[in-house]
C-alpha cells in the first residue's frame, strides 16, 4: 500500500472546463463532482479533491504486440486506487519500463474513481453502520460474472484476493461474493466486482426520495 503523490496544483493548467472550476474552488468535493454529472477527464482533478489516495499494484504481466519491426513487449500494470472511505478506482498502464507503466496506470486509476455506497443492508445485522452494501449488486466483465451482498458485521471479505483488495480500499468490511465464469482472468474479474460497485448508486433508494423531497 503506498500513497498518491500528489501533483504541483499551482503548476498545473487545466485543458477542460471541470478542471478549471476544480482549480478556482468553484468545485470543492468529489461528491459535487458527481452530483452534477461532471466526467473527470484530468487526472490532477482528483489530486485536488481526494490528495489521501493510497495505490496497490495487483497484477504485472508482460504483454507482446506483433509489428513490423517484430515482436513487442511491454509491461502491463493494474492497480486499485481508493482512500478506503467510499471512493474507489482502478488503473491499467502499459509501457516498455515497469515505472512508467505503474505511473500511467496510477494516472488511469484517478480517471476511474467511483463514489461507493455503502450501508447495513443485511437482515442478519440492525447496527445501522456503513460496514458493508446497502442491498445485494452485480457485476459483468468479459465472461466473469459477480455478486456482492450485505453481510453482517463481523464476517469480514469473504470474496478472493483480488476482489478483497478492491473491497478494502472503498471501505467495506463486511461483504459476501459469489462468483461464475472465467475468474481466473485478473483484469474481467477485478472489472467486473468494480462495475457491482459502480452499480450501488444506480438504484434509488427510499431513503433518497427522502432527501428529494
Amino acid at each position: 500500500m503506498e500513497e498518491v503523490p500528489v501533483t504541483n496544483v499551482e503548476e498545473w493548467k487545466p485543458r477542460t472546463k471541470v478542471g478549471q472550476l476544480v482549480k478556482e474552488g468553484k468545485i470543492t468535493s468529489v461528491k459535487e463532482l458527481f452530483a452534477r454529472n461532471l466526467t473527470i477527464a484530468e487526472p490532477e482533478i482528483i489530486d485536488v479533491l481526494l490528495p489521501n489516495l493510497k495505490y496497490e499494484v495487483v497484477d504485472i504481466r508482460m504483454v507482446q504486440k506483433q509489428t513490423d519491426a517484430g515482436e513487442l513487449s511491454r509491461y502491463k500494470v493494474l492497480v486499485v486506487m481508493g482512500n478506503q472511505d467510499g471512493y474507489v478506482g482502478i488503473g491499467v498502464g502499459k509501457a516498455k519500463q515497469l515505472r512508467v507503466a505503474i505511473q500511467k496506470s496510477i494516472r488511469d486509476a484517478k480517471m476511474h474513481i467511483i463514489p461507493v455506497r455503502r450501508g447495513c443492508g443485511s437482515w442478519e445485522c440492525t447496527c445501522g453502520e456503513s460496514h458493508s452494501l446497502p442491498f445485494t449488486v452485480y457485476g459483468k466483465a468479459g465472461s466473469s460474472e459477480i455478486i456482492l451482498r450485505p453481510a453482517p458485521k463481523g464476517t469480514g471479505l469473504v470474496a478472493g484476493d483480488v476482489v478483497k483488495t478492491l473491497l478494502t480500499y472503498a471501505g467495506l468490511r463486511d461483504v459476501w461474493s459469489f462468483s461464475r465464469g472465467e475468474t481466473r482472468t485478473t483484469d474481467n474479474f477485478i472489472k467486473a466486482a468494480y462495475m457491482a460497485l459502480y452499480n450501488t448508486y444506480r438504484f434509488v433508494t427510499p431513503v433518497d426520495w427522502m432527501r428529494k423531497r
